[in-house]
Protein backbone atom coordinates (compact mmCIF):
# COMPACT_ATOMS: atom_id res chain seq x y z
CA UNK A 1 0.00 0.00 0.00
CA UNK A 2 3.04 2.28 0.17
CA UNK A 3 2.82 5.28 -2.15
CA UNK A 4 -0.12 3.78 -4.01
CA UNK A 5 -3.78 4.65 -4.12
CA UNK A 6 -5.61 2.70 -1.43
CA UNK A 7 -8.41 0.64 -2.97
CA UNK A 8 -11.77 0.78 -1.25
CA UNK A 9 -15.23 -0.70 -1.32
CA UNK A 10 -16.20 2.43 -3.26
CA UNK A 11 -14.54 1.00 -6.34
CA UNK A 12 -17.43 -1.43 -6.58
CA UNK A 13 -19.88 1.42 -6.14
CA UNK A 14 -21.80 2.79 -3.18
CA UNK A 15 -20.93 3.47 0.45
CA UNK A 16 -19.49 0.71 2.64
CA UNK A 17 -22.51 -1.19 3.92
CA UNK A 18 -23.51 -1.38 7.57
CA UNK A 19 -22.41 -4.99 8.14
CA UNK A 20 -18.91 -4.14 6.93
CA UNK A 21 -18.59 -1.39 9.49
CA UNK A 22 -20.07 -3.62 12.15
CA UNK A 23 -17.57 -6.37 11.38
CA UNK A 24 -14.60 -4.03 11.74
CA UNK A 25 -16.05 -2.49 14.90
CA UNK A 26 -16.52 -5.97 16.36
CA UNK A 27 -12.98 -6.89 15.39
CA UNK A 28 -11.69 -3.74 17.09
CA UNK A 29 -13.55 -4.66 20.28
CA UNK A 30 -11.97 -8.10 20.25
CA UNK A 31 -8.49 -6.69 19.68
CA UNK A 32 -8.95 -4.24 22.56
CA UNK A 33 -10.10 -7.02 24.87
CA UNK A 34 -6.97 -9.07 24.07
CA UNK A 35 -4.55 -6.12 24.28
CA UNK A 36 -1.90 -6.69 27.00
CA UNK A 37 -1.30 -2.92 27.21
CA UNK A 38 -4.96 -1.89 27.50
CA UNK A 39 -4.71 -1.09 31.23
CA UNK A 40 -2.06 1.56 30.55
CA UNK A 41 -4.63 3.93 29.09
CA UNK A 42 -5.87 4.65 32.60
CA UNK A 43 -2.46 6.12 33.42
CA UNK A 44 -3.13 9.06 31.06
CA UNK A 45 -5.45 12.05 31.09
CA UNK A 46 -7.69 11.45 28.07
CA UNK A 47 -11.26 12.09 26.95
CA UNK A 48 -13.53 10.94 24.14
CA UNK A 49 -11.30 12.52 21.49
CA UNK A 50 -9.44 10.08 19.28
CA UNK A 51 -5.95 11.44 19.84
CA UNK A 52 -3.62 10.38 17.02
CA UNK A 53 -1.03 13.13 17.39
CA UNK A 54 1.23 11.55 20.00
CA UNK A 55 4.00 11.68 17.40
CA UNK A 56 3.92 15.47 17.93
CA UNK A 57 2.90 15.76 21.59
CA UNK A 58 2.16 12.85 23.89
CA UNK A 59 -0.81 12.81 26.25
CA UNK A 60 -0.45 13.84 29.90
CA UNK A 61 0.42 10.98 32.29
CA UNK A 62 -1.64 11.22 35.48
CA UNK A 63 1.48 10.94 37.63
CA UNK A 64 2.83 14.29 36.42
CA UNK A 65 0.53 16.90 38.08
CA UNK A 66 0.94 15.63 41.69
CA UNK A 67 4.69 15.23 41.19
CA UNK A 68 5.05 18.77 39.89
CA UNK A 69 2.87 20.08 42.70
CA UNK A 70 5.26 18.50 45.20
CA UNK A 71 8.32 19.82 43.39
CA UNK A 72 6.94 23.35 43.43
CA UNK A 73 5.41 23.43 46.90
CA UNK A 74 7.87 21.33 48.90
CA UNK A 75 11.15 20.92 47.04
CA UNK A 76 11.26 24.51 45.78
CA UNK A 77 8.87 26.19 48.22
CA UNK A 78 10.19 24.67 51.45
CA UNK A 79 13.61 23.17 50.83
CA UNK A 80 14.65 25.79 48.26
CA UNK A 81 18.37 25.53 47.44
CA UNK A 82 18.75 22.46 49.65
CA UNK A 83 16.88 20.51 46.98
CA UNK A 84 19.90 20.45 44.70
CA UNK A 85 21.27 17.82 47.06
CA UNK A 86 18.40 16.64 49.25
CA UNK A 87 15.90 16.22 46.41
CA UNK A 88 18.40 14.96 43.87
CA UNK A 89 18.14 17.90 41.50
CA UNK A 90 21.83 17.95 40.69
CA UNK A 91 21.96 14.34 39.52
CA UNK A 92 18.62 14.42 37.67
CA UNK A 93 20.08 14.63 34.12
CA UNK A 94 21.98 11.34 34.51
CA UNK A 95 19.33 9.62 36.67
CA UNK A 96 16.57 10.36 34.18
CA UNK A 97 18.97 9.63 31.34
CA UNK A 98 19.28 6.07 32.60
CA UNK A 99 15.48 5.72 32.51
CA UNK A 100 15.45 6.85 28.88
CA UNK A 101 18.41 4.58 28.15
CA UNK A 102 16.39 1.45 28.92
CA UNK A 103 13.86 2.44 26.26
CA UNK A 104 16.45 2.95 23.53
CA UNK A 105 18.61 -0.06 24.27
CA UNK A 106 21.47 1.63 26.08
CA UNK A 107 23.25 0.60 29.25
CA UNK A 108 23.52 2.99 32.23
CA UNK A 109 25.89 5.94 32.18
CA UNK A 110 25.56 6.77 28.48
CA UNK A 111 22.52 9.06 28.28
CA UNK A 112 22.15 12.53 29.74
CA UNK A 113 18.88 14.49 29.68
CA UNK A 114 18.87 18.22 29.05
CA UNK A 115 18.73 21.00 26.48
CA UNK A 116 16.69 20.71 23.26
CA UNK A 117 17.05 18.21 20.45
CA UNK A 118 18.58 20.93 18.27
CA UNK A 119 21.26 21.74 20.85
CA UNK A 120 22.04 18.06 21.30
CA UNK A 121 22.29 17.51 17.54
CA UNK A 122 24.86 20.32 17.46
CA UNK A 123 26.85 18.83 20.33
CA UNK A 124 26.75 15.34 18.83
CA UNK A 125 27.67 16.27 15.26
CA UNK A 126 30.55 18.59 16.16
CA UNK A 127 31.95 16.16 18.71
CA UNK A 128 31.64 13.29 16.23
CA UNK A 129 33.50 15.27 13.55
CA UNK A 130 36.27 16.00 16.04
CA UNK A 131 36.59 12.31 16.89
CA UNK A 132 36.61 11.36 13.20
CA UNK A 133 39.24 13.97 12.36
CA UNK A 134 41.50 12.55 15.03
CA UNK A 135 41.55 9.46 12.83
CA UNK A 136 42.44 11.52 9.75
CA UNK A 137 42.29 15.17 8.71
CA UNK A 138 41.01 14.08 5.27
CA UNK A 139 37.60 13.38 6.80
CA UNK A 140 35.86 16.60 5.83
CA UNK A 141 32.36 15.52 4.83
CA UNK A 142 29.10 15.30 6.79
CA UNK A 143 26.43 13.14 5.17
CA UNK A 144 22.88 14.14 6.05
CA UNK A 145 19.61 12.36 5.38
CA UNK A 146 18.20 14.49 2.55
CA UNK A 147 14.64 14.16 3.89
CA UNK A 148 15.69 15.08 7.43
CA UNK A 149 13.68 17.24 9.77
CA UNK A 150 14.84 20.74 8.73
CA UNK A 151 16.56 21.64 12.01
CA UNK A 152 18.95 18.70 11.68
CA UNK A 153 19.99 20.02 8.28
CA UNK A 154 20.44 23.55 9.57
CA UNK A 155 22.56 22.33 12.47
CA UNK A 156 24.67 20.13 10.20
CA UNK A 157 25.42 23.12 7.96
CA UNK A 158 26.52 25.17 10.95
CA UNK A 159 28.64 22.32 12.30
CA UNK A 160 30.27 21.97 8.89
CA UNK A 161 31.22 25.66 8.82
CA UNK A 162 32.80 25.33 12.26
CA UNK A 163 34.79 22.18 11.48
CA UNK A 164 35.95 22.79 7.92
CA UNK A 165 33.55 20.23 6.48
CA UNK A 166 31.03 20.22 3.67
CA UNK A 167 27.52 18.77 3.87
CA UNK A 168 26.38 16.11 1.40
CA UNK A 169 22.62 15.37 1.43
CA UNK A 170 21.81 11.77 0.48
CA UNK A 171 18.75 9.55 0.74
CA UNK A 172 18.89 7.60 3.98
CA UNK A 173 18.74 4.32 2.11
CA UNK A 174 21.71 5.35 -0.04
CA UNK A 175 24.06 6.03 2.87
CA UNK A 176 25.87 2.66 2.63
CA UNK A 177 26.79 3.44 -0.98
CA UNK A 178 27.60 7.12 -0.39
CA UNK A 179 29.81 6.85 2.70
CA UNK A 180 33.54 6.86 1.97
CA UNK A 181 37.06 7.80 2.97
CA UNK A 182 36.20 11.51 3.27
CA UNK A 183 33.13 10.94 5.46
CA UNK A 184 33.49 12.11 9.02
CA UNK A 185 29.91 11.76 10.28
CA UNK A 186 26.54 10.60 9.01
CA UNK A 187 23.39 12.16 10.54
CA UNK A 188 20.22 10.13 9.95
CA UNK A 189 16.64 10.15 11.25
CA UNK A 190 15.60 6.72 12.47
CA UNK A 191 12.01 7.37 11.33
CA UNK A 192 11.12 9.90 8.65
CA UNK A 193 8.90 12.49 10.32
CA UNK A 194 6.79 13.04 7.20
CA UNK A 195 6.23 9.53 5.82
CA UNK A 196 6.78 7.33 8.87
CA UNK A 197 9.43 5.26 7.05
CA UNK A 198 11.72 3.35 9.43
CA UNK A 199 15.32 3.38 8.27
CA UNK A 200 17.80 0.54 8.68
CA UNK A 201 19.73 1.44 11.82
CA UNK A 202 21.81 -1.75 12.11
CA UNK A 203 22.76 -1.93 8.43
CA UNK A 204 23.48 1.78 8.07
CA UNK A 205 25.56 1.87 11.25
CA UNK A 206 27.62 -1.11 10.08
CA UNK A 207 28.24 0.49 6.68
CA UNK A 208 29.32 3.78 8.23
CA UNK A 209 31.72 2.00 10.55
CA UNK A 210 33.15 -0.04 7.68
CA UNK A 211 34.11 3.27 6.05
CA UNK A 212 35.79 4.47 9.26
CA UNK A 213 33.20 7.17 10.01
CA UNK A 214 30.78 7.81 12.89
CA UNK A 215 27.00 7.91 12.86
CA UNK A 216 24.56 10.12 14.79
CA UNK A 217 20.95 8.89 14.90
CA UNK A 218 17.96 11.16 15.54
CA UNK A 219 15.44 9.05 17.49
CA UNK A 220 12.66 11.63 17.88
CA UNK A 221 10.08 9.51 16.04
CA UNK A 222 11.18 6.08 17.24
CA UNK A 223 12.02 6.24 20.96
CA UNK A 224 9.06 4.92 22.92
CA UNK A 225 7.44 3.40 19.83
CA UNK A 226 9.84 0.60 18.88
CA UNK A 227 13.07 -1.09 19.96
CA UNK A 228 16.18 0.85 18.99
CA UNK A 229 19.13 -1.17 20.29
CA UNK A 230 21.83 1.48 20.45
CA UNK A 231 24.35 -0.66 22.33
CA UNK A 232 23.54 -3.85 20.46
CA UNK A 233 24.15 -2.21 17.10
CA UNK A 234 27.22 -0.22 18.09
CA UNK A 235 25.74 3.24 17.52
CA UNK A 236 28.20 6.08 18.22
CA UNK A 237 25.90 8.93 19.24
CA UNK A 238 22.17 9.56 19.27
CA UNK A 239 19.76 12.32 20.19
CA UNK A 240 16.03 12.57 20.69
CA UNK A 241 13.15 14.47 22.20
CA UNK A 242 10.92 13.28 25.04
CA UNK A 243 7.62 15.03 24.32
CA UNK A 244 6.37 12.63 21.64
CA UNK A 245 6.03 8.92 22.42
CA UNK A 246 7.74 9.40 25.81
CA UNK A 247 4.98 11.83 26.88
CA UNK A 248 7.29 14.23 28.73
CA UNK A 249 5.21 17.35 28.03
CA UNK A 250 5.57 20.41 25.79
CA UNK A 251 9.16 21.58 25.68
CA UNK A 252 10.36 18.62 27.75
CA UNK A 253 14.16 18.30 27.75
CA UNK A 254 15.82 16.18 25.09
CA UNK A 255 18.58 13.62 25.58
CA UNK A 256 22.03 12.81 24.26
CA UNK A 257 23.55 9.33 24.00
CA UNK A 258 27.31 8.97 23.80
CA UNK A 259 28.57 5.40 23.56
CA UNK A 260 30.85 4.53 26.43
CA UNK A 261 33.77 3.88 24.05
CA UNK A 262 33.60 7.46 22.75
CA UNK A 263 33.14 9.26 26.06
CA UNK A 264 36.86 9.88 26.76
CA UNK A 265 37.15 11.62 23.35
CA UNK A 266 33.80 13.42 23.42
CA UNK A 267 34.84 17.06 22.96
CA UNK A 268 31.68 19.13 23.34
CA UNK A 269 31.44 22.40 21.42
CA UNK A 270 29.44 23.74 24.38
CA UNK A 271 31.67 23.18 27.43
CA UNK A 272 29.47 24.60 30.15
CA UNK A 273 30.19 24.66 33.86
CA UNK A 274 27.80 21.75 34.48
CA UNK A 275 30.04 19.43 32.47
CA UNK A 276 33.22 20.49 34.27
CA UNK A 277 35.05 17.87 36.33
CA UNK A 278 34.81 20.23 39.31
CA UNK A 279 31.88 22.55 38.59
CA UNK A 280 32.05 24.37 41.90
CA UNK A 281 35.79 24.86 41.72
CA UNK A 282 35.08 27.78 39.36
CA UNK A 283 38.40 27.27 37.57
CA UNK A 284 39.11 29.48 34.57
CA UNK A 285 40.36 26.47 32.56
CA UNK A 286 37.92 23.83 31.40
CA UNK A 287 38.46 20.22 32.43
CA UNK A 288 35.69 17.90 31.23
CA UNK A 289 33.98 15.50 33.58
CA UNK A 290 33.96 11.82 32.81
CA UNK A 291 31.08 9.78 31.46
CA UNK A 292 27.70 11.04 30.30
CA UNK A 293 28.14 14.21 32.39
CA UNK A 294 30.26 15.57 29.53
CA UNK A 295 27.04 16.09 27.62
CA UNK A 296 25.73 18.65 30.11
CA UNK A 297 26.06 22.39 29.54
CA UNK A 298 24.28 24.71 31.98
CA UNK A 299 21.90 24.51 34.92
CA UNK A 300 19.27 21.79 34.37
CA UNK A 301 15.69 22.88 33.73
CA UNK A 302 14.40 21.20 36.86
CA UNK A 303 10.64 21.67 36.59
CA UNK A 304 10.30 20.17 33.11
CA UNK A 305 12.96 17.56 33.87
CA UNK A 306 11.15 16.25 36.94
CA UNK A 307 7.85 16.29 35.05
CA UNK A 308 9.57 14.02 32.52
CA UNK A 309 10.82 11.76 35.29
CA UNK A 310 7.26 11.30 36.56
CA UNK A 311 6.00 10.70 33.01
CA UNK A 312 8.55 7.94 32.49
CA UNK A 313 7.17 5.96 35.45
CA UNK A 314 4.46 4.58 33.19
CA UNK A 315 7.16 2.60 31.37
CA UNK A 316 8.47 0.75 34.43
CA UNK A 317 6.69 -2.53 33.67
CA UNK A 318 6.35 -2.19 29.88
CA UNK A 319 8.49 -4.30 27.51
CA UNK A 320 9.29 -2.22 24.44
CA UNK A 321 8.70 -5.33 22.32
CA UNK A 322 5.03 -5.33 23.39
CA UNK A 323 4.80 -1.69 22.37
CA UNK A 324 6.20 -2.46 18.93
CA UNK A 325 3.84 -5.39 18.42
CA UNK A 326 0.82 -3.25 19.24
CA UNK A 327 2.08 -0.35 17.12
CA UNK A 328 2.24 -2.57 14.06
CA UNK A 329 -1.16 -4.06 14.82
CA UNK A 330 -2.69 -0.59 15.19
CA UNK A 331 -1.23 0.75 11.94
CA UNK A 332 -2.15 -2.44 10.06
CA UNK A 333 -5.72 -2.18 11.31
CA UNK A 334 -5.96 1.52 10.47
CA UNK A 335 -4.76 0.93 6.91
CA UNK A 336 -7.29 -1.88 6.53
CA UNK A 337 -10.13 0.30 7.84
CA UNK A 338 -9.12 3.11 5.50
CA UNK A 339 -9.08 0.64 2.62
CA UNK A 340 -12.60 -0.50 3.45
CA UNK A 341 -14.15 2.87 4.29
CA UNK A 342 -12.58 5.72 2.34
CA UNK A 343 -13.96 6.68 -1.10
CA UNK A 344 -11.80 5.38 -3.92
CA UNK A 345 -8.87 7.52 -5.01
CA UNK A 346 -9.15 10.08 -2.22
CA UNK A 347 -6.05 9.07 -0.25
CA UNK A 348 -2.94 6.99 -0.75
CA UNK A 349 -0.51 5.79 1.87
CA UNK A 350 3.08 7.03 1.68
CA UNK A 351 3.97 4.97 4.74
CA UNK A 352 5.67 1.66 3.89
CA UNK A 353 3.49 -1.43 4.16
CA UNK A 354 6.42 -3.62 5.20
CA UNK A 355 6.72 -3.86 8.98
CA UNK A 356 10.51 -3.61 8.85
CA UNK A 357 10.17 -0.21 7.16
CA UNK A 358 7.36 1.30 9.21
CA UNK A 359 7.49 3.45 12.33
CA UNK A 360 4.40 4.18 14.45
CA UNK A 361 2.54 6.58 12.21
CA UNK A 362 0.57 6.46 8.98
CA UNK A 363 0.87 9.29 6.47
CA UNK A 364 -1.86 9.62 3.87
CA UNK A 365 -1.50 11.82 0.81
CA UNK A 366 -4.87 13.49 0.32
CA UNK A 367 -6.05 13.98 -3.26
CA UNK A 368 -6.67 17.50 -4.55
CA UNK A 369 -4.91 19.12 -1.59
CA UNK A 370 -4.01 22.79 -1.77
CA UNK A 371 -0.58 24.29 -1.23
CA UNK A 372 -1.62 26.59 1.61
CA UNK A 373 -1.91 25.90 5.31
CA UNK A 374 -0.02 25.85 8.56
CA UNK A 375 2.20 22.97 9.64
CA UNK A 376 0.20 22.08 12.72
CA UNK A 377 -2.89 19.91 12.95
CA UNK A 378 -5.46 21.48 15.24
CA UNK A 379 -4.14 24.93 14.33
CA UNK A 380 -4.87 24.60 10.61
CA UNK A 381 -7.52 27.02 9.45
CA UNK A 382 -10.33 26.27 7.03
CA UNK A 383 -8.58 28.45 4.45
CA UNK A 384 -5.79 25.88 4.18
CA UNK A 385 -7.63 24.01 1.44
CA UNK A 386 -7.45 20.32 0.57
CA UNK A 387 -5.71 18.23 3.21
CA UNK A 388 -5.66 21.18 5.59
CA UNK A 389 -9.44 21.49 5.45
CA UNK A 390 -9.81 17.75 5.90
CA UNK A 391 -7.70 17.77 9.05
CA UNK A 392 -9.53 20.80 10.42
CA UNK A 393 -12.82 18.98 9.98
CA UNK A 394 -11.44 15.79 11.53
CA UNK A 395 -10.35 17.75 14.59
CA UNK A 396 -13.79 19.38 14.78
CA UNK A 397 -15.34 15.90 14.81
CA UNK A 398 -13.06 14.63 17.53
CA UNK A 399 -10.25 12.92 15.59
CA UNK A 400 -6.92 14.69 16.11
CA UNK A 401 -4.04 14.04 13.74
CA UNK A 402 -1.96 16.65 11.98
CA UNK A 403 -1.22 18.07 8.54
CA UNK A 404 2.04 18.55 6.69
CA UNK A 405 2.26 20.72 3.59
CA UNK A 406 1.21 20.42 0.95
CA UNK A 407 -1.08 17.40 1.15
CA UNK A 408 -0.16 14.92 3.90
CA UNK A 409 -2.44 13.81 6.73
CA UNK A 410 -0.39 12.27 9.56
CA UNK A 411 -1.80 9.92 12.18
CA UNK A 412 0.46 8.88 15.05
CA UNK A 413 -0.31 5.76 17.09
CA UNK A 414 0.87 5.69 20.71
CA UNK A 415 0.43 2.07 21.84
CA UNK A 416 0.30 2.88 25.55
CA UNK A 417 -3.03 4.67 25.22
CA UNK A 418 -4.43 4.22 21.71
CA UNK A 419 -7.10 1.54 21.27
CA UNK A 420 -8.34 -0.35 18.23
CA UNK A 421 -11.88 0.98 18.57
CA UNK A 422 -10.46 4.49 18.31
CA UNK A 423 -8.56 3.50 15.17
CA UNK A 424 -11.74 2.17 13.55
CA UNK A 425 -13.60 5.35 14.50
CA UNK A 426 -10.84 7.55 13.06
CA UNK A 427 -10.96 5.78 9.70
CA UNK A 428 -14.76 5.95 9.68
CA UNK A 429 -14.82 9.69 10.39
CA UNK A 430 -12.11 10.27 7.77
CA UNK A 431 -14.27 8.46 5.23
CA UNK A 432 -17.31 10.52 6.18
CA UNK A 433 -15.38 13.81 5.85
CA UNK A 434 -13.97 12.87 2.46
CA UNK A 435 -17.32 11.61 1.19
CA UNK A 436 -19.12 14.76 2.28
CA UNK A 437 -16.40 16.99 0.86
Amino acid sequence: MSDATIPTAEAAGGEPIGPERTALADEAAGLDAADPLRAKRAAFTLDDTVYLDGNSLGALPRAVPPRLADVVAREWGELRIRSWEESGWWTAPERIGDRVARLIGAGPGQVVVGDSTSVNVFKAVVAAVRIAQQRGAHRDQILVDEATFPTDGYIAESAARMTGCTVLPVAAGDVPAAVGARTAVVLVNHVDYRTGRLHDLPGTTAAVHAAGALVVWDLCHSAGALPVGLDAHGVDLAVGCTYKYLNGGPGAPAYLYVARAHQPRFDSPLPGWNSHADPFGMASAYTPAGGAVRGRVGTPDILSMLALEAALEVWDDVPIEDVRAKSLALTDFFLRCVERYVPAGRVRSITPAAHAERGSQVALRCAAAGEAGEPGGAGVTAEAGGAGEVMTELVRRGVVGDFRRPDVLRFGFTPLYTGFAEVERAARVLADVLREG
